[in-house]
């Protein structure tokens, strides 16, 4: 059934809508599977949120992080806090 609708090609947007849902769902396990990871490392004693903060750096390229931590530690001077 490749009947164009309002022009627009009705089997190729039904294709396209299954892929997005079929990475939905991956998506989905892979949120639960990255969780996971974090309640065991909680059980092994580490701090899941700064985990999740030095996953968010290592994303980051080198200037971009550098820039990142400069203003960090800009602010937190602004606060008393260094």
């Amino acid at each position: 059934m490749s009947d164009d609708v309002g022009g627009i090609a009705a089997d190729q947007l039904r294709s396209l809508i299954s892929r997005i849902e079929r990475l939905e769902e991956e998506k989905a396990a892979l949120a639960a599977d990255i969780r996971e990871v974090y309640a065991e490392a909680k059980g092994n004693g580490f701090d899941p949120k700064a985990m999740r903060q030095i996953v968010s750096l290592r994303k980051m390229d080198e200037p971009k992080m550098k820039e990142m931590e400069a203003i960090l530690d800009l602010y937190k001077m602004a606060m008393g806090m260094e």
